[in-house]
């Protein structure tokens, strides 16, 4: 009999707000190599940042054939409520960068500050995140937990990340709750993500992106 063929990783460019959201991508980078390669630009920026890459880096547009996935990994502010459909512009645009299948992008939101991603490493709650003072109290919840954390810290970041099951349980709960208040649905369908970027209550999408790693393994 013919050996089975080995299936190609996919492919996965990631986008980070900040240098948070980049140790912690290069966390999943690790946890996940054998079913995932997944790449991020050394500079963060988001939506902007990816549409001038693809546009102006010739590697970049040479890749986009064999990309599978393109994710931004940010948080969700009031401020940023009124650049939806500009960044939705963007999001289709890099769709369409490759043919039979399209690029599925993902967005890995978090409300407030990566800090109540990462609280719910240990926590299921849902606090209002939208004040300097209600981030603070997401970070001293969050120091309470592991003293050593610091915006930024690769190793600490990553010991917090390997308890990602429970995260992934309590956030998809942080989504789940938010039907009450009219969330059109759980799916990740741009409806429900322009949904969750102009209302800006608490959840977090991040384990969106781990379900779909640990369904490759």
């Amino acid at each position: 009999m013919p050996r089975p063929t080995k299936r190609s990783k996919s492919v996965i460019l990631v986008f980070c707000e900040g240098k948070s959201e980049q140790v912690y991508t290069d966390f999943l980078k690790k946890e996940f190599g054998d079913v995932a390669a997944i790449r991020r630009p050394a500079s963060t920026g988001l939506f902007d940042e990816a549409d001038n890459k693809f546009k102006k880096d010739k590697k970049y547009r040479e890749d986009a054939e064999v990309t599978d996935e393109v994710w931004f990994f940010f948080d969700v502010e009031t401020k940023d409520v009124g650049l939806w459909d500009a960044r939705m512009k963007i999001i289709k645009r890099l769709r369409s960068l490759r043919k039979k299948p399209g690029i599925k992008v993902r967005l890995l939101m978090t409300t407030g500050c990566i800090e109540y991603w990462l609280m719910l490493h240990y926590d299921m709650y849902a606090p209002s995140i939208q004040t300097i003072a209600e981030k603070q109290q997401v970070m001293d919840r969050l120091l309470a937990k592991e003293p050593n954390y610091r915006k930024g810290d690769a190793a600490v970041t990553a010991k917090i990340a390997q308890n990602y099951p429970t995260a992934v349980i309590n956030a998809r709960q942080t989504v789940s709750n938010l039907r009450q208040h009219g969330l059109p649905g759980l799916e990740d369908t741009d409806e429900r993500n322009r949904w969750l970027c102009q209302k800006c209550l608490t959840f977090s999408t991040v384990y969106e992106a781990i379900d779909f790693l640990t369904s490759l393994q």
